[in-house]
């Protein structure tokens, strides 16, 4: 099954982690869209930009929108050698703590880029798909 991971294009925190999906992920399983691309609202005219730069969405081939700590295992479990971690997702607690953990990430992740990403990597980066990224 192919899913289409969209994701805040002006996040260096999120490009860095889109990148670092792409070198796991298994082949032919995602495809990469940024919140900001016109094929984004193409392709998923209900989504809206609020929802959008929110959280992370993932879609899936049969229509299923996983947003946010919600996608983190379903993504997980298609990433080469990393798949054990969707199960700590399982482990009591998780799901009160991922969703909060998660909101807090998201919401100053601009903060945290500082950190991580010391530039913005070009958008071709984590657009290598054969669909458009924008």
């Amino acid at each position: 099954m192919k899913a289409t991971l969209i994701y805040d294009g002006e996040c260096p925190l999120c490009a860095k982690a889109v990148a670092w999906v792409q070198k796991h992920v298994r082949p032919q399983t995602l495809d990469y869209l940024t919140c900001q691309s016109s094929g984004r609202a193409q392709r998923f005219p209900a989504m809206t930009e609020a929802q959008c730069m929110e959280a992370m969405q993932l879609v899936m081939d049969d229509g299923a929108v996983y947003s946010g700590d919600e996608a983190l295992p379903v993504l997980l479990s298609m990433l080469r050698r990393w798949r054990w971690l969707a199960h700590l997702f399982r482990l009591p607690g998780m799901t009160l703590l991922s969703p909060v953990a998660y909101r807090f990430v998201a919401r100053n992740r601009y903060i945290f880029s500082i950190f991580v990403a010391k530039k913005n990597p070009p958008a071709e980066e984590a657009c290598t798909t054969d669909r458009d990224c924008d």
